[in-house]
C-alpha cells in the first residue's frame, strides 16, 4: 500500500497556496476546478510528498483539529526558523531536540494546522 497525500480544507485558497508553495516550498502540481459546487482542488509536492488543498464557495469555517500536523523535513533548523521568520511568519513552538538526532520546530499555517519543520541531525 501506498500513502497518496493528506487533504486539508482550507479557507482561503489563495492564502493557502502562498504559504505551502514560500513557506514549505512545495510545488503546484495540479490544479482542479472550479467545479460546478464552486470546489477548488490543488495539489502540491512532488514524488511522495503530496498535500491536497480544497476550498469552497460556501462561508463555512474550516475546523482544524489541534492534535494533529503536517511534518516537513529541512536541511537547517536554524536557517528555516529565520526564513519563516523573514517570511513574517510566527513561530508557533519549538525548536525542541527530544533526542540527540533530531530537532523540530512548529509554525501555523493560515487554518490553523500545525507545520513541523524537522532536521535529521
Amino acid at each position: 500500500m501506498k500513502f497518496c497525500w493528506t487533504t486539508i480544507m482550507v479557507n482561503n485558497m489563495e492564502e493557502s497556496l502562498k504559504f505551502y508553495q514560500e513557506i514549505v516550498g512545495l510545488a503546484v502540481d495540479r490544479k482542479i476546478g472550479p467545479g460546478a459546487g464552486g470546489e477548488t482542488i490543488v495539489f502540491l509536492g512532488d514524488g511522495e510528498t503530496k498535500v491536497e488543498l480544497i476550498t469552497k464557495r460556501s462561508n463555512e469555517k474550516v475546523n482544524i483539529g489541534q492534535d494533529i500536523s503536517l511534518g516537513f523535513e529541512v536541511k537547517s533548523v536554524e536557517e528555516k526558523m529565520a526564513f519563516v521568520k523573514e517570511k513574517g511568519v510566527a513561530i508557533h513552538s519549538g525548536p525542541f531536540q527530544p533526542a540527540p538526532f533530531v530537532k523540530f520546530f512548529y509554525v501555523l499555517d493560515h487554518n490553523g494546522l500545525k507545520i513541523q519543520f524537522v532536521e535529521n541531525l
